[in-house]
């Protein structure tokens, strides 16, 4: 084990986390929106969309991402190169940052992914909740953000942060895209004194650390977002006290009665 090169690659893949979590991040908010749209016309049995959807995110759970990012990577460009050069343009496709196609090949990934665990999220909360909303008035957006959505988000949490901590592994994937993330800068580095023990163990640890505090923000997202579970624990004690103080009362005037007699 070289420790000079630890030392020295950990500094350079530390200069790769910000385009890990870019990676990571972005697609996950551009997937968000769509995937709950997708998970609420399945729910909902919207003939059209629901059977579209189905499709849609068969396909992707049912192909590999790694074949995903190489189609995406080596057709899709000569594809729109075609489509520009039909126009008459002399824009360079080619030129593109590859870091946008991952950025498209990640967020159709996720969204196939999240749609599932927001489907199952809803799935949890019980309909005659929906439906006593409209029956005083509310409308089905007010209904879904007042009442649906915050219990079908503690429902989704957990299996959200799976999803990103998986999402945040993917992104290693992206070197094939030729984009400058951690495991792009790591093998590249080994490449040079095939120092690929010690790149290997860097990135294995930082991979670690940053899954790990990603778990950390989604357990007080969780934590947060139950808070209304405990209200709900506060307000059954407080019911309950006044069978508590009922039951105490009984008992003095009983005593009294007893003691008068």
């Amino acid at each position: 084990m070289d420790s000079a090169y630890i030392q020295e690659i950990l500094i350079l893949v530390l200069q790769g986390i910000p385009t890990t979590l870019r990676l990571t991040f972005i697609p996950l908010l551009l997937a968000l929106p769509f995937a709950f749209l997708i998970a609420l016309a399945r729910q909902r049995n919207i003939k059209v969309l629901a059977r579209i959807s189905q499709v849609y995110v068969s396909f992707i759970r049912g192909t590999p991402l790694i074949v995903q990012i190489l189609v995406m990577y080596s057709l899709f460009p000569s594809l729109l190169n075609v489509i520009v050069k039909s126009r008459g343009t002399d824009y360079d496709v080619f030129g593109i940052n590859p870091i946008y196609y991952a950025y498209i090949v990640f967020t159709l990934n996720t969204v196939a992914i999240l749609s599932e665990v927001f489907r199952s999220a809803l799935e949890t909360v019980d309909k005659r909740q929906l439906e006593a909303a409209l029956s005083i008035g509310l409308l089905p957006v007010q209904a879904y953000r007042r009442i649906v959505i915050p219990q079908a988000l503690v429902a989704a949490t957990p299996n959200l942060c799976n999803s990103t901590v998986n999402l945040l592994k993917s992104t290693s994937l992206a070197f094939l895209m030729s984009v400058q993330d951690i495991t792009a800068i790591a093998k590249t580095e080994a490449a040079f004194g095939y120092n690929y023990l010690e790149s290997y163990l860097v990135i294995f640890i930082v991979y670690i650390v940053l899954c790990s505090l990603v778990q950390v923000f989604f357990q007080l997202l969780e934590q947060r977002l139950s808070v209304y579970k405990r209200g709900r624990a506060v307000a059954k004690k407080t019911v309950m006290q006044p069978e508590y103080y009922e039951d105490a009362r009984k008992e003095r005037y009983h005593a009294g009665i007893e003691e008068y007699s």
